[in-house]
């Protein structure tokens, strides 16, 4: 719902956004997008980027993951809770309509400031720039200040920063974008808030998950979230039991690469019992329950 369908407001109501996320059944945000936990947002941190785009792409989710990112810190992992901002090249006759409306809901300053003022904890800015990298920063420190104060998180844009330097130098922030420049924004405008985008080849709904690594970054469906982390934390305990198990020459390589056996199974199951788990071991014995291994 961009700028161009909408007139009584600069972002959809609650109702709206839980209008277009109908399988989510859980706790929402007051705006109304899906809120996922704390827990499972650290949980999925853990979860390499080919397990998650492996799972979602079983389920049907073809177009969730992108890369060929500039990333600020190649080291740090981003989850989040999707908050999400369309721009559009600047036309001054919409641009007068959009901030006429931003004026009478009380949004202060420039455009693109406005999706940070709606950031919690735990929140994730994804912003669609329509890939401008030059005159097309979205922020710079100053700004990047004021999202990791609200979000404790960080950015990805489909567009460019400035002052990566400054960037940097904010413990905890991450940015993935498709570049950076001196350069400040010009010629660009707001014209989404908490609507669907598309960034590149992807495709992300407010209140999508993100998970973003090195490998790229994938948007995940809330509803499908404890499935995919439960999911993706089974199959690095069985590679890890496997591994181990065949430096140890216990079985051999066709025994763990195929349907295991009745005692291989029960070899495993006791090995839980020494390892840390991710997971409760009920919640792990109840999704082994309807495995078929």
């Amino acid at each position: 719902m961009p700028l161009f369908s909408i007139a009584q407001s600069v972002s959809p109501t609650a109702e709206h956004l839980k209008s277009i996320t109908p399988l989510w059944t859980g706790e929402r945000s007051a705006d109304g997008r899906p809120h996922v936990s704390d827990k499972l947002l650290e949980r999925l941190k853990n979860i390499s980027i080919e397990e998650a785009w492996g799972f979602m792409r079983n389920k049907g989710y073809q177009n969730q993951y992108e890369n060929d990112w500039f990333i600020l810190k190649p080291e740090i992992a981003m989850t989040g809770r999707v908050v999400t901002a369309q721009y559009a090249p600047l036309r001054p006759d919409l641009e007068k309509v959009w901030k006429d409306k931003g004026k009478e809901e009380g949004r202060v300053g420039a455009m693109n400031s406005w999706p940070i003022d709606v950031l919690k904890a735990g929140d994730i800015y994804i912003a669609d720039g329509f890939g401008k990298i030059v005159d097309g920063t979205l922020i710079g420190d100053n700004l990047g200040n004021a999202i990791f104060a609200k979000s404790k998180n960080g950015v990805v844009f489909n567009g460019s920063v400035r002052d990566i330097e400054g960037l940097a130098a904010i413990e905890g922030f991450n940015a993935f974008t498709k570049g950076h420049d001196p350069s400040y924004i010009q010629q660009m405008m707001l014209s989404g808030l908490n609507v669907p985008i598309r960034m590149g080849r992807a495709f992300v709904v407010p209140g999508d998950v993100l998970l973003a690594k090195k490998g790229g970054i994938v948007f995940i469906p809330p509803h499908l979230l404890d499935e995919l982390i439960i999911n993706s934390e089974f199959v690095q305990l069985r590679d890890k039991f496997g591994h181990q198990r065949l430096i140890e020459g216990k079985y051999t390589p066709g025994e763990i690469d195929t349907k295991w056996t009745d005692a291989i199974k029960s070899d495993f199951l006791t090995w839980l019992d020494s390892q840390k788990l991710p997971m409760s071991r009920s919640e792990l014995d109840n999704y082994m329950k309807d495995r078929t291994w």
